[in-house]
């Protein structure tokens, strides 16, 4: 049985009701007020943590907290509320942080669904390649994140500050690396990560938008692994990838 910490409202009569109808179809389920305390005291790492928005200022601290997991372990989140609401939570917690949405009022039969698909899907790419993606661009980290993580362990996040963080307390096979970033560019963050001990060996591939020769040559000039133009067909992209798998194996 699959494990869910359902952060919502203990004394709710909805947050009650679905937290038994989860109980149907399959999950574990544990509750905990929206209270940084609360979460703190969870000893273990659910397979989803499932975010039942109400006031959005009882959220702030925990929807921070849920991102800062995402960014440092890959902990799935999920979040059940009216679009106000999402919409709410989304200028506090990235986009790129939470794995699925479910509007109420909730078809517990769907979302149930939905949920277990994580599990397994999470379950089959587990002992995949590690890919760590470094973008600017929520839109894009999505996009990657979808023609990747079929077949490898996609992490994304949005700053080299932020994927240093991760690296302390994990390892990635790949590093693909958006080249134009503002506060630290991609240069930047390369420079870094050669600097590192613990991440000098990390393969590089640097993202770009920019084809023609100068910016090409401007890339290569810094010895990345490889260069991938965004503008590629997504097709080709992975399978540059994965032959870059295929040669190391």
């Amino acid at each position: 049985m699959k494990s869910l910490l359902l952060i919502g409202d203990t004394n709710s009569f909805m947050v009650n009701a679905i937290a038994k109808d989860l109980k149907t179809v399959d999950f574990d389920v544990i509750q905990k007020d929206p209270v940084i305390e609360e979460l703190e005291k969870v000893t273990f790492t659910p397979d989803i943590y499932l975010v039942y928005l109400d006031t959005m200022n009882d959220f702030e601290g925990v929807l921070k907290a849920l991102e800062k997991k995402v960014m440092e372990k890959g902990v799935h989140v999920c979040m059940i509320g009216e679009r106000l609401q999402i919409a709410g939570a989304y200028d506090i917690i990235s986009q790129q942080c939470v794995d699925e949405i479910f509007l109420r009022p909730v078809n517990i039969s769907e979302m149930g669904e939905k949920l277990h698909s994580i599990i397994v899907k999470d379950s089959i790419v587990q002992e995949a390649k590690k890919i760590l993606v470094i973008d600017d661009d929520a839109m894009m980290l999505k996009t990657i994140k979808s023609w990747l993580d079929t077949k490898y362990k996609v992490t994304i996040v949005n700053s080299g500050v932020t994927a240093f963080k991760f690296l302390a307390s994990n390892t990635v096979d790949l590093i693909l690396l958006d080249y134009e970033m503002p506060v630290i560019s991609g240069p930047q963050v390369f420079q870094m990560l050669r600097e590192d001990p613990d991440t000098k060996d990390i393969p590089v591939m640097f993202l770009t938008v920019k084809s023609d020769k100068e910016s090409v040559m401007k890339v290569l000039s810094l010895k990345p692994t490889n260069y991938l133009l965004k503008t590629r067909p997504p097709k080709e992209l992975v399978a540059t990838i994965d032959d870059f798998f295929a040669d190391k194996a």
